[in-house]
């Protein structure tokens, strides 16, 4: 970490200075285009937030609401996926917040600063790594299945999911620590309150550098078992007899690490950049191309959010089993007319992720 780097609150950027994406570190501004810049993100953030918070809000609560009414059944993905909807949850609960300050400032007191930087960081870690489990789970019940009959138990489970919150609480707990909240420029008529790093000079500068690092080695290392784990199952799958819902099921493997990295790999790539900038890695950047470099950023956050929508699709919706309960589930609270289309096609499989390989139609 570059220790003669050092932050003061002059040289934070007020753009993006809540979100855990958004740490900032470089000290050169350019007035005309960061204001542009921050109306541009004035109004891309509320809408995109928005619609993100509506479509995750709901795919996620159906897909909790579901699995906790067989809570006692859960077979052993599908607690990982429950997990995973909670993990979203909690992290699409923040983006209210975050949007708020982008446009107001911050104006919800040093308590919630702190507690939304640590929901933001636990989500994040935690929702990648349930993710990699999810694959490493199927690839050890299909391409090791009786091998692996031991190892894959409820109890198993359950523990390593409490060790995987605990362990990303550790990685998030600094943000509570370092985060707080400061009016900008109290004597001034542009007086705004935020939420970020202050007073912590060169101990918050290396936080959000390791912070970086963090990330970084998390999408990469959630990306390489991803990868691994679904070429082996379709590797496996190749060699078993070919059926309709095995070609399902290889389809569904690729297309799940395709949109993890689509959604993620822009946003990393992005951020990487802006940390080889901030440690003067990267030479003679001018001033637009740092500010383009900033907007990209704030739109490659928003399709890393997007992933929070497409999960309980990806996951949980496309299985045979999840989807007549879900439809169950729609009919009982009086969504009779909107549940029979799905219902004239309970008759065709497709293949998923949280079913098993017990049926023609699982995977």
């Amino acid at each position: 970490v570059n220790h003669n780097l050092q932050i003061t609150d002059s040289d934070m950027d007020e753009s993006d200075n809540y979100s855990y994406f958004d740490y900032n570190l470089t000290t050169d501004t350019c007035d005309v285009e960061e204001l542009d810049m921050q109306v541009f993100q004035n109004i891309f953030k509320p809408v995109f937030y928005s619609l993100i918070l509506v479509l995750g809000v709901a795919g996620n609560g159906l897909m909790v609401t579901v699995l906790l009414r067989r809570r006692h059944r859960l077979r052993i993905t599908e607690i990982y996926l429950l997990h995973l909807a909670v993990a979203d949850l909690m992290l699409l609960c923040t983006l209210p917040f975050d949007v708020a300050h982008t446009i107001h400032g911050w104006l919800f007191g040093n308590f919630l600063c702190k507690l939304m930087g640590l929901v933001q960081n636990l989500n994040l870690f935690c929702g990648s790594f349930l993710l990699a489990y999810i694959g490493f789970d199927r690839y050890l019940a299909i391409v090791h299945a009786i091998p692996s009959m031991q190892s894959r138990r409820t109890q198993t489970v359950h523990l390593t999911c409490v060790l995987l919150w605990l362990v990303c609480l550790g990685f998030s707990i600094p943000n509570a620590v370092f985060l707080k909240v400061k009016d900008e420029a109290p004597n001034s008529s542009l007086s705004r309150v935020s939420c970020y790093y202050h007073e912590e000079n060169i101990h918050a500068n290396n936080w959000v550098l390791t912070n970086r690092v963090l990330i970084h080695a998390c999408f990469f290392s959630c990306l390489v078992v991803m990868t691994y784990c679904y070429t082996a199952i379709v590797g496996t799958l190749f060699k078993s007899q070919k059926s309709q819902s095995k070609q399902g099921a290889i389809r569904l493997a690729l297309l799940v690490t395709l949109v993890f990295c689509f959604c993620w790999l822009p946003y990393n790539i992005a951020l990487l950049m802006i940390t080889m900038d901030d440690l003067s890695v990267i030479q003679d950047i001018n001033c637009p191309f740092r500010i383009s470099l900033k907007s990209a950023k704030i739109v490659t956050e928003t399709l890393a959010f997007c992933h929070c929508c497409l999960n309980p699709f990806l996951y949980a919706f496309v299985g045979v089993r999840f989807r007549n309960e879900l439809i169950q589930l729609l009919c009982e609270v009086g969504c009779s007319r909107l549940c029979l289309p799905f219902i004239r096609a309970q008759g065709h499989s497709r293949a998923s992720i949280s079913d098993g390989l017990t049926t023609t139609s699982t995977f």
